[in-house]
């Protein structure tokens, strides 16, 4: 048996069924980071474009979600940059159902706080359940570095959590 590699198409048809099957995951994504749904839905119809154009450069399909994310983030990032726009509460982002995974406002409004890195590190791991590994191939970071932004993310969303305790308290 000889190396199988899929050609472009069967690439393309992969894409664009995690694309459909995905969708909602980055889209909230991509709202946490812009808080407008239109931006929001630009960003991922964006990735998308870039994805299905781009999606020979996927060497192994098993890591499409993965090669996505990565995607979406690195556009996310493009347009936090681009137009360095003040995020929007997380009690606007849309609700999604009643297992919501972002009802946690305090959370949501903590996390607004983090750098957009460490902030996405915290995201893909608890609020997505990616393993560290995953999320360093996501990242394109060293699977350490995850680690450390991930303990960074945490201990400055810990001292924001117990500053708005301690104020709602007084």
């Amino acid at each position: 048996m000889g190396f199988f590699s899929p050609r472009k198409k069967d690439k393309e048809e992969i894409v664009e069924e995690t694309l459909l099957t995905e969708y909602d995951r980055y889209y909230r994504l991509a709202y946490s980071y812009v808080g407008n749904p239109d931006d929001a839905a630009d960003i991922v119809q964006e990735g998308a474009y870039k994805a299905i154009l781009h999606c020979d450069t996927l060497h192994n399909t098993s890591y499409v979600n993965t090669w996505l994310y990565r995607i979406m983030l690195n556009e996310i990032f493009a347009f936090c940059r681009r137009n360095q726009k003040e995020r929007v509460p997380v009690e606007e982002v849309p609700e999604q159902g009643k297992d919501d995974i972002y009802e946690d406002v305090d959370l949501m409004q903590a996390l607004q706080e983090l750098d957009e890195r460490d902030r996405a590190v915290i995201v893909l791991r608890y609020f997505e359940e990616y393993k560290l590994g995953e999320i360093a191939d996501i990242l394109e970071e060293n699977v350490s570095t995850v680690k450390s932004r991930l303990y960074r993310g945490i201990k400055k969303l810990r001292l924001h959590m117990e500053d708005e305790w301690i104020w709602e308290e007084a």
